[in-house]
């Protein structure tokens, strides 16, 4: 994932296998639930990792870093971040 809109749709993905309403979501984590809404929806230029780790513990979920390497060709690229994406997309559902 590169971008807080890709995390958001990850965190809203996870939010809703849980069953969990935004709202319910937002006051564990202490954020408004707009705030929530917000990043979900990929509409902030910005979310602390204060507010972004209280979400993911709330959701069972955490971020996993996974190292880049540069690829010789375009095919082994977007492998490359296909792999990365999924590792981190199946972090946040609360797998290892």
């Amino acid at each position: 994932m590169e971008t807080l809109l890709e995390i958001g749709q990850a965190i809203a993905v996870r939010r809703k296998q849980l069953k969990m309403r935004q709202k319910v979501v937002a006051v564990a984590a202490n954020i408004s639930a707009e705030s929530l809404s917000r990043l979900e929806r990929g509409q902030v230029a910005e979310f602390g990792a204060r507010k972004l780790l209280n979400v993911l513990a709330v959701l069972g979920a955490e971020i996993e870093f996974v190292a880049r390497h540069q690829a010789g060709n375009l095919d082994a690229l977007r492998r490359e971040r296909n792999e990365a994406s999924h590792a981190i997309v199946t972090t946040l559902k609360g797998g290892k």
